[in-house]
């Protein structure tokens, strides 16, 4: 009892004081491209009232005004085949704590289109791209804190806020990964996009978009961590909380979470989940989003992902907070 009173006090002091949230999505010219579809998350003193986000519904204020100033916002990168969503409860848990969270969804590799999903390079400009506009071109930009920036990815979106904040891959790599691992997810999904090839096109110049204004990382399970190295990692100087699931059969160990690591010139804050597959990172389901994708919303027997979204959500904020200052 007083260990469950204890985690109580922590997780309340973690979360800070709890607030309305304004929602709001919005498309984001990008030229030459399809529109980007960005949703926002922020803190609001309007009235709220039950609306969804993709699967999954919630409490917000549509269209609500935005309350505070010098607001801190975090931009998010969702997986492979994934899209603005993925996270929701992330995005409400942090929007309660006092951030805006931008959440994109990335052209050409998300849930309805996958046909640029090789050009994994593009993921950071679209990310840079929609920094930009919120903190330049939304309505409530004023009320940002221009400076302090945090990014927040998962999988593919792993990788690209680690590209985001400094980092510089190495493609030529998943050739020799995938002659030795040629089962693994991300070998077979390359082939599948790639008329039976395993080797990525390389990227064209100047194709790595970093960010001066990121200070703070949070990294769920990076998709290619094999392919940084020291060197390829030694631009990163932020701070990074990493995260693993224990039993990802996706990306095994020690090529993904692990590589980037021990090859971080800063050791990041890690978290080994025990029991967690690699999908359990996403928003937790109910039964109705469960019986429509139940691809995602599956987990291993005894494991509760609420419960352990309760935590994660809870240690990103307190991470954000602390970080950027």
């Amino acid at each position: 009892m007083l260990k469950m009173l204890v985690y109580a006090v922590v997780f309340a002091i973690a979360a800070g004081p709890a607030r309305a949230i304004g929602f709001a999505t919005f498309s984001v010219p990008d030229p030459g491209n399809p529109p980007l579809f960005v949703a926002l998350w922020y803190p609001s003193n309007d009235p709220e009232k039950p609306v969804k986000a993709g699967l999954d519904g919630f409490d917000a204020a549509a269209g609500g005004g935005v309350s505070g100033k010098d607001l801190k916002l975090i931009v998010f990168s969702h997986g492979q085949g994934g899209g603005f969503a993925e996270h929701v409860d992330t995005a409400l848990a942090l929007a309660k704590a006092g951030f805006v969270v931008a959440s994109l969804t990335h052209t050409g590799d998300n849930f309805r289109d996958g046909t640029r999903v090789l050009k994994i390079w593009d993921r950071t400009r679209q990310l840079h791209l929609v920094t930009d506009w919120v903190l330049q071109d939304w309505a409530g930009h004023t009320q940002l804190d221009q400076k302090h920036i945090g990014v927040f990815g998962f999988s593919a979106g792993g990788f690209t806020a680690l590209v985001a904040a400094g980092g510089v891959p190495d493609l030529g790599l998943i050739d020799g990964h995938c002659n030795a691992y040629p089962a693994e997810f991300v070998c077979g999904l390359i082939r599948q996009a790639n008329a039976g090839n395993a080797t990525l096109p390389q990227p064209p110049p100047g194709a790595w978009v970093h960010d001066p204004r990121i200070e703070a990382a949070v990294v769920a399970a990076p998709a290619l961590g094999f392919t940084f190295g020291k060197a390829g990692l030694a631009g990163v100087h932020v701070p990074v909380q990493l995260w693993r699931a224990a039993h990802d059969t996706t990306l095994p160990q020690p090529f993904y979470a692990q590589a980037v690591a021990d090859d971080l010139p800063r050791a990041p804050e890690y978290h080994v989940v025990p029991d967690a597959e690699h999908l359990d990172f996403i928003s937790p389901c109910d039964k109705a989003k469960a019986a429509i994708v139940p691809a995602i919303c599956q987990s291993l027997p005894g494991f509760d992902r609420a419960a352990f979204h309760e935590k994660f959500n809870a240690e990103v904020t307190r991470f954000f907070r602390d970080d950027l200052k």
